[in-house]
């Protein structure tokens, strides 16, 4: 599997119409459901792969997401995240929201949630 399970009462993907909603994606590694270490852009990587599992496990690529949000604990964390978030999205990028925050489950630094259109 090439993204985590959820580890709450939560789908990872609900389809609506074509339409599809990803739960947030933390950087946990897919294979022990822990916590990956390492600075804001290595947590942005696991996480941004996580959520390309998930897209996967729809029949989706980074292609089909139209909108994501990323939430951060440390919203001077923004230019690093989007250096590796580019390097995962190519143009035309999503919309995308950032928003800074408290806390995020398991300590995590950040946690990444889109939103995918099928094409056909």
């Amino acid at each position: 599997m090439n993204h985590p399970q959820a580890i709450g009462p939560y789908s990872i993907w609900r389809k609506a119409g074509k339409l599809v909603f990803f739960s947030g994606q933390i950087p946990l590694d897919p294979n022990t459901g822990e916590l990956i270490s390492g600075d804001i852009k290595a947590q942005a990587t696991q996480a941004l792969k996580n959520v390309g599992g998930a897209l996967n496990a729809a029949g989706l690529s980074y292609e089909n997401v139209i909108k994501s949000t990323i939430f951060l604990t440390d919203i001077n964390d923004f230019g690093a995240v989007n250096e590796i978030y580019a390097s995962f999205f190519t143009e035309p990028y999503p919309a995308r929201s950032a928003v800074g925050i408290k806390a995020l489950p398991k300590g995590a630094k950040i946690e990444i949630e889109v939103i995918a259109r099928k094409k056909k």
